[in-house]
């Protein structure tokens, strides 16, 4: 049996925080996620720091940007040994191209891009405060067809357009945020489902942050989640 579907999202207070838990629920996930935090407070270095305890590293960089800036950061981003970098869609179709030339100029084509959708904290109300007359779903809808004709490797969707992306880009990776295991808090998401949930709707990999990191005991969470999702004879990287 594979490592599960899990990548558990590393949202804490430093690089050594990060590390040392990494460390600690390691045998229990599939891959590391670096965020915004971490990656503009303890640098860069901490993906490659991670890289090194040998799991598939998630730079959750979100780019989104004029094509030059987007194509200069994500060059930088491929140097570090990560497996996956995100961009947003909405950035449209020549930025994504740029991420993706930058990344395969350094990462030798072992980085893949995936394409930001709708953040799981956004409801249709909040889109429509910005002019955006569309459901998530429908929005969702658009951008995989774009992400899809433009060569990412998959995309970050919440639970509730797992469905949805399948339809209309089988083939892109769906990873999903917005995970919460029966009796957890939402905190600051909207769009969640439970694990069984999204697993059953599609999903290629979970991203779990403060049901495990938060934890009185991290390594009981993780390992608990993934007995719920584990697929006997499936792979980490699907």
């Amino acid at each position: 049996m594979n490592d599960p579907p899990i990548i558990v999202a590393l949202d804490l207070a430093s690089a050594e925080d990060a590390v040392r838990m990494a460390k600690k629920v390691a045998p229990h996930v599939g891959a590391f996620k670096v965020g915004l935090g971490l990656l503009h407070g303890a640098g860069p270095g901490i993906a490659t720091a991670l890289v090194d305890l040998g799991k598939p590293v998630f730079a959750d960089a979100k780019l989104h940007d004029i094509p030059s800036q987007v194509h200069a950061a994500a060059r930088r981003l491929g140097r570090l040994g990560v497996r996956w970098v995100t961009a947003h869609i909405s950035g449209g179709e020549a930025m994504l191209r740029a991420a993706l030339e930058g990344l395969g100029d350094t990462s030798g084509g072992h980085a893949g891009l995936l394409g930001v959708t709708v953040l799981t904290s956004i409801g249709e109300g909040d889109l429509s405060a910005v002019g955006i007359q569309a459901t998530p779903g429908k929005l969702v809808s658009k951008m995989s067809r774009l992400a899809a004709q433009t060569g990412c490797e998959g995309i970050v969707c919440s639970p509730q357009e797992l469905t949805v992306v399948g339809t209309v880009a089988p083939g892109l990776l769906r990873v999903t945020p917005g995970v919460r295991p029966a009796g957890s808090g939402r905190g600051d998401q909207t769009r969640v489902m439970t694990p069984e949930e999204a697993m059953a709707r599609g999903a290629d990999w979970l991203v779990v942050g403060r049901p495990i990191t938060a934890a009185p005991d991290p390594e009981s969470a993780a390992a608990e989640i993934a007995a719920q999702v584990q697929i006997p004879g499936g792979t980490g990287e699907r």
